[in-house]
Protein backbone atom coordinates (compact mmCIF):
# COMPACT_ATOMS: atom_id res chain seq x y z
CA UNK A 1 0.00 0.00 0.00
CA UNK A 2 1.11 3.55 -0.68
CA UNK A 3 1.75 5.77 2.33
CA UNK A 4 -1.71 7.27 1.92
CA UNK A 5 -4.61 5.92 -0.11
CA UNK A 6 -7.69 8.00 -0.93
CA UNK A 7 -10.81 5.99 -1.73
CA UNK A 8 -14.15 7.25 -3.06
CA UNK A 9 -17.08 4.81 -2.90
CA UNK A 10 -20.20 5.87 -4.76
CA UNK A 11 -23.59 4.61 -5.71
CA UNK A 12 -27.24 5.26 -5.15
CA UNK A 13 -28.81 6.03 -1.79
CA UNK A 14 -29.95 2.78 -0.20
CA UNK A 15 -27.11 0.65 -1.63
CA UNK A 16 -25.13 0.73 1.60
CA UNK A 17 -22.29 2.91 0.31
CA UNK A 18 -22.02 4.83 3.59
CA UNK A 19 -21.92 1.58 5.58
CA UNK A 20 -19.24 0.24 3.23
CA UNK A 21 -17.11 3.33 3.89
CA UNK A 22 -17.47 2.93 7.65
CA UNK A 23 -16.56 -0.77 7.44
CA UNK A 24 -13.51 -0.03 5.28
CA UNK A 25 -12.26 2.62 7.72
CA UNK A 26 -12.77 0.26 10.66
CA UNK A 27 -10.83 -2.47 8.85
CA UNK A 28 -7.92 -0.05 8.37
CA UNK A 29 -7.96 0.70 12.10
CA UNK A 30 -7.91 -3.05 12.84
CA UNK A 31 -4.79 -3.22 10.64
CA UNK A 32 -3.13 -0.56 12.80
CA UNK A 33 -3.40 2.14 10.14
CA UNK A 34 -4.82 5.63 10.41
CA UNK A 35 -8.19 6.10 8.76
CA UNK A 36 -10.68 8.85 8.21
CA UNK A 37 -14.16 8.45 6.72
CA UNK A 38 -16.61 11.05 5.46
CA UNK A 39 -19.88 10.83 3.58
CA UNK A 40 -22.38 12.79 1.55
CA UNK A 41 -25.67 12.12 -0.14
CA UNK A 42 -28.35 14.15 -1.85
CA UNK A 43 -31.52 15.32 -0.11
CA UNK A 44 -33.44 12.56 -1.85
CA UNK A 45 -31.27 10.00 0.07
CA UNK A 46 -32.81 6.77 -1.19
CA UNK A 47 -32.26 6.70 -4.94
CA UNK A 48 -30.07 9.81 -5.17
CA UNK A 49 -26.30 9.70 -5.56
CA UNK A 50 -24.31 9.02 -2.43
CA UNK A 51 -20.63 8.75 -1.68
CA UNK A 52 -18.37 7.75 1.14
CA UNK A 53 -14.74 8.71 1.18
CA UNK A 54 -12.03 6.95 3.13
CA UNK A 55 -8.43 7.96 3.64
CA UNK A 56 -6.11 5.20 4.82
CA UNK A 57 -2.59 6.12 5.83
CA UNK A 58 0.50 4.80 7.53
CA UNK A 59 1.07 8.28 8.95
CA UNK A 60 -0.99 11.13 10.37
CA UNK A 61 -3.75 12.36 8.06
CA UNK A 62 -3.41 16.12 7.70
CA UNK A 63 -6.45 16.93 5.58
CA UNK A 64 -9.84 15.28 6.16
CA UNK A 65 -11.14 15.26 2.57
CA UNK A 66 -10.35 13.11 -0.44
CA UNK A 67 -8.92 15.48 -3.03
CA UNK A 68 -7.51 13.11 -5.63
CA UNK A 69 -8.72 9.53 -5.19
CA UNK A 70 -6.37 6.63 -5.92
CA UNK A 71 -9.38 4.31 -5.90
CA UNK A 72 -12.90 4.97 -7.16
CA UNK A 73 -15.77 2.54 -6.76
CA UNK A 74 -19.11 3.20 -8.46
CA UNK A 75 -22.21 1.03 -8.51
CA UNK A 76 -24.35 3.26 -10.75
CA UNK A 77 -23.82 5.26 -13.93
CA UNK A 78 -25.00 8.47 -12.25
CA UNK A 79 -22.55 8.11 -9.37
CA UNK A 80 -19.67 7.32 -11.74
CA UNK A 81 -20.45 10.36 -13.89
CA UNK A 82 -20.81 12.59 -10.82
CA UNK A 83 -17.81 11.45 -8.75
CA UNK A 84 -15.11 10.47 -11.28
CA UNK A 85 -13.74 14.02 -11.30
CA UNK A 86 -10.28 14.24 -9.82
CA UNK A 87 -9.44 10.55 -10.23
CA UNK A 88 -5.72 10.24 -10.88
CA UNK A 89 -4.45 8.77 -14.15
CA UNK A 90 -2.84 5.83 -12.35
CA UNK A 91 -5.89 5.10 -10.20
CA UNK A 92 -7.89 1.91 -9.87
CA UNK A 93 -11.55 2.25 -10.80
CA UNK A 94 -13.94 -0.53 -9.81
CA UNK A 95 -17.34 -0.39 -11.49
CA UNK A 96 -20.45 -2.47 -11.73
CA UNK A 97 -20.48 -4.06 -15.18
CA UNK A 98 -23.58 -2.05 -16.17
CA UNK A 99 -21.62 1.23 -16.21
CA UNK A 100 -20.39 2.72 -19.47
CA UNK A 101 -16.80 3.91 -19.16
CA UNK A 102 -15.18 6.81 -20.99
CA UNK A 103 -13.15 5.38 -23.87
CA UNK A 104 -10.28 7.78 -23.15
CA UNK A 105 -10.09 6.95 -19.43
CA UNK A 106 -6.47 6.92 -18.24
CA UNK A 107 -7.06 4.79 -15.17
CA UNK A 108 -7.23 1.03 -14.74
CA UNK A 109 -10.86 -0.09 -14.86
CA UNK A 110 -12.25 -3.30 -13.44
CA UNK A 111 -15.88 -3.99 -14.31
CA UNK A 112 -17.50 -6.55 -12.07
CA UNK A 113 -21.09 -7.85 -11.99
CA UNK A 114 -21.55 -6.68 -8.39
CA UNK A 115 -25.29 -6.05 -8.60
CA UNK A 116 -25.95 -9.28 -10.49
CA UNK A 117 -23.93 -11.35 -8.00
CA UNK A 118 -25.82 -9.80 -5.10
CA UNK A 119 -29.21 -10.20 -6.80
CA UNK A 120 -28.83 -13.74 -8.17
CA UNK A 121 -26.47 -15.48 -5.74
CA UNK A 122 -27.19 -13.72 -2.46
CA UNK A 123 -29.54 -10.81 -1.71
CA UNK A 124 -29.49 -7.31 -3.25
CA UNK A 125 -28.94 -5.75 0.17
CA UNK A 126 -25.36 -7.14 0.32
CA UNK A 127 -24.09 -5.50 -2.90
CA UNK A 128 -21.98 -3.16 -0.76
CA UNK A 129 -20.26 -6.11 0.92
CA UNK A 130 -19.65 -7.82 -2.43
CA UNK A 131 -18.03 -4.55 -3.49
CA UNK A 132 -15.76 -4.51 -0.43
CA UNK A 133 -14.59 -8.07 -1.16
CA UNK A 134 -13.64 -7.05 -4.71
CA UNK A 135 -11.98 -3.84 -3.52
CA UNK A 136 -9.84 -5.66 -0.98
CA UNK A 137 -8.75 -8.36 -3.42
CA UNK A 138 -7.79 -5.82 -6.12
CA UNK A 139 -6.06 -3.24 -3.92
CA UNK A 140 -4.99 -4.84 -0.62
CA UNK A 141 -5.63 -1.44 1.00
CA UNK A 142 -6.66 -3.41 4.11
CA UNK A 143 -6.16 -7.05 5.01
CA UNK A 144 -8.90 -9.53 4.24
CA UNK A 145 -8.98 -10.69 7.88
CA UNK A 146 -9.51 -7.14 9.16
CA UNK A 147 -12.15 -6.42 6.54
CA UNK A 148 -14.02 -9.60 7.41
CA UNK A 149 -13.88 -8.72 11.11
CA UNK A 150 -15.15 -5.18 10.44
CA UNK A 151 -18.02 -6.57 8.34
CA UNK A 152 -19.00 -9.07 11.02
CA UNK A 153 -18.81 -6.39 13.73
CA UNK A 154 -21.04 -4.00 11.77
CA UNK A 155 -23.78 -6.11 10.14
CA UNK A 156 -27.09 -6.93 11.89
CA UNK A 157 -27.18 -10.01 14.09
CA UNK A 158 -28.34 -13.04 12.14
CA UNK A 159 -26.86 -11.84 8.82
CA UNK A 160 -23.23 -12.71 9.50
CA UNK A 161 -23.17 -15.82 7.28
CA UNK A 162 -24.83 -14.00 4.37
CA UNK A 163 -22.39 -11.08 4.62
CA UNK A 164 -19.40 -13.39 4.89
CA UNK A 165 -20.56 -15.12 1.67
CA UNK A 166 -20.97 -11.70 0.03
CA UNK A 167 -17.41 -10.71 0.95
CA UNK A 168 -16.10 -14.01 -0.45
CA UNK A 169 -18.19 -13.61 -3.63
CA UNK A 170 -16.69 -10.17 -4.27
CA UNK A 171 -13.15 -11.47 -3.81
CA UNK A 172 -13.89 -14.43 -6.09
CA UNK A 173 -15.40 -12.18 -8.78
CA UNK A 174 -12.09 -10.40 -9.32
CA UNK A 175 -9.83 -13.44 -9.12
CA UNK A 176 -9.72 -13.50 -12.93
CA UNK A 177 -7.94 -10.11 -12.84
CA UNK A 178 -5.28 -11.21 -10.35
CA UNK A 179 -2.29 -13.01 -11.79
Amino acid sequence: MKKQTEIRLSGSGGQGIITAGIILAEAALYDGLNALQSQSYGPEARGGSSKAEVIISTHEINYPKVTSPNILVSLTQDSYDKYKAGVQADSIVILDESIEVDIDAEYTVYQIPVMEIARTQLRPVVANIVTLGALQKLTSCVSYASLEQAVLDRVPKGTEALNKKALEAGAQAVSKFIS
